[in-house]
């Protein structure tokens, strides 16, 4: 037999240690609702950066739109058959992303929600998202003194019916400002109950934010809050309250604190908002995904990650960070 060339010995040990190396390669995919939305490419940066810190292949893929639930279907089967033992997902859809979560989770795979939980919350393996009742409660009680005693006359741009990160935030707000409000675990709004004069669904984008305000404004012009499911939307709302003339005349408070929406708090465009950790969130998720490539262990129920009130002007008896304090951890404490 022909001996090998000590080169091409070396070259097929080194081909072998890389293909053990490869296979031992945890891979993780991230499904996000969008890829536009400033608050998933966060958090897509945040996965990113701590996949390459602990050897990880990180997977990513987004819907459409946001309640592009097929997308998000198609984008799991794709990255179970590319090889991934642990998937965080967006939810866009809470109940019929379920069906391929089992699927999921029937071939191994962990699946952690991160942001918005699925209905019911236990159909995944773990939750790494703000309390966003707690979020909605925060700036709801912010309002509530920010109206120096006037009659208030709501408006709240809304994500879509029946999504829980939507219901809890919206409630939350309710709840906040004292006013009629399902409890966090109803994902139906309150709105109506509390005499809110006008809902619209903003789908968190700042053009159906400002489409909606202006239909608001038009049932009842003495609009004098507004509630908004985020920055975008607020963003949106006081585009038309500017071409209407009424931008002085209202509060807007909102949810997310990205860092250009905290610009818009010191701008004096929104008065406050409560502020959450995407970074963070995907941190965590990544980390947990490699925890049970090495050790089979999975992570189990909701975890906490934290929300601050941002405020342009602190009010007494409401705890606020300042703008300073909000555009230093924008979207990337971890």
């Amino acid at each position: 037999m022909k001996k090998l060339a000590p080169a091409f010995v070396f070259s097929a040990l080194t081909l072998a240690v890389g293909v053990a190396a490869a296979q031992s390669q945890p891979v993780i995919g991230l499904i996000t609702k969008t890829e536009s939305n400033p608050f998933f490419v966060k958090m897509k940066e945040g996965a990113t950066a701590e996949a390459t810190k602990l050897g990880a292949k990180l997977l990513s893929a987004a819907g459409k739109t946001d309640g592009d639930n097929a997308g998000q279907v198609t984008a799991m089967e794709n990255m179970i058959a590319a090889g991934a033992k642990t998937i965080l997902i967006t939810p866009s859809d809470a109940k019929a992303i379920i069906p391929a979560i089992k699927r999921a989770q029937q071939q191994g795979v962990q699946v952690i929600a991160l942001d918005s939980p699925t209905d019911p919350a236990t159909a995944v393996d773990g939750l790494f998202a703000t309390d966003n009742y707690k979020a909605g409660v925060l700036i709801g009680q912010y309002a509530k003194v920010a109206m120096a005693g006037k009659k208030p006359v709501i408006a709240t741009l809304d994500l879509f019916p029946g999504h829980p990160v939507g219901a809890q935030r919206h409630n939350g707000f309710l709840k906040g400002f004292g006013l009629t409000a399902p409890d966090a675990k109803s994902n139906n709004l309150g709105g109506a109950a509390a005499g809110v004069v006008c809902m619209a669904d903003s789908f968190g984008d700042a053009a159906k934010g400002q489409t909606g305000m202006e239909n608001c404004l038009q049932k009842n012009p003495g609009i004098n809050l507004v509630y908004t499911i985020n920055e975008p939307a607020a963003a949106g709302a006081f585009k038309a309250l500017k071409a209407a003339g009424k931008e002085k005349d209202v509060v807007i408070v909102s949810v997310d604190g990205g860092c250009a929406g905290i610009k818009d708090v010191g701008a004096g465009v929104i008065a406050a908002t409560s502020q959450q950790y995407p970074l963070k969130m995907a941190a965590m998720g990544v980390a947990a995904g490699v925890e049970y490539a090495k050790t089979g262990k999975k992570v189990s129920g909701y975890t906490d990650t934290g929300v601050t009130l941002i405020a342009g002007k602190a009010v007494a008896g409401v705890e606020s960070k300042d703008v300073k304090t909000g555009m230093d951890l924008c979207w990337g404490n971890k």
